[in-house]
């Protein structure tokens, strides 16, 4: 595990026992596999939203952010820009509609033309699949979150960090942007854990790559 200067809060120590997916080879085959060609695919359109990125508002390519992963460990999470240059000092700016541990705003006026697209298409996340080559995400799991989410968490909310965070999950596959309550994405996230398996993850992958073409206009 990547080691940083940030910390994240202390993880009260758990009884429970490590989580079937976290353990699974399986798992960890299909995720060594799907980042590989994630990868592949990222390097394929990697010029052009580069480009997109850099005429849109001059800056990094890639966003990076320090993250809350399996038990609360820490790592650095990477995606393209789609806001502003130094997005997070404004963040204070911009009002929160959604309810608890999680920031969201349809409008958000910090994001870039360009990074509305990369968002409607998913296409920001596409770095991600480095996260999951190197083992600090799965394809599958929950939303990792951020230092500043886990620190104002509440008991109940450490369980979803049981898992290894994912490109997808629960959430992103049956509500993505119309879930705005944190304690309906907790509910999803510990739902997923009850319900994994490998072909459940498998269900959930199609799911949302349906969900992202019918974004894009296929529906």
């Amino acid at each position: 595990m990547l080691s940083h200067s940030k910390s994240a809060p202390a993880l009260p120590s758990p009884a429970l026992a490590i989580h079937l997916s976290v353990r699974s080879k399986a798992k960890r085959s299909i995720d060594i596999l799907g980042a590989i060609v994630g990868l592949a695919l990222t390097a394929l359109v990697f010029l052009p939203i580069a480009l997109a990125i850099y005429l849109s508002d001059p800056g990094p390519i890639f966003y990076s952010q320090i993250r809350c992963g399996f038990r609360g460990q820490t790592f650095r999470i990477w995606k393209f820009r789609s806001m502003v240059v130094n997005a997070e000092r404004l963040q204070h700016l911009v009002e929160n509609q959604a309810q608890g541990q999680i920031f969201k705003n349809d409008r958000d006026p910090r994001i870039t033309r360009v990074g509305q697209f990369l968002r409607r298409t998913s296409l920001d996340e596409l770095p991600q699949f480095w996260n999951v080559l190197c083992g600090d995400m799965s394809l599958v799991g929950t939303r990792p979150p951020t230092l500043e989410e886990v620190k104002r968490y509440q008991p109940h909310h450490w369980q979803r960090l049981e898992v290894k965070p994912g490109i997808t999950g629960e959430w992103q596959a049956n509500g993505r942007s119309t879930v705005t309550d944190f304690e309906e994405i907790v509910r999803l996230d510990r739902r997923y854990q009850e319900r994994w398996s490998i072909a459940y993850d498998l269900r959930l992958i199609l799911k949302t790559i349906q969900v992202v073409l019918c974004r894009r206009g296929a529906c």
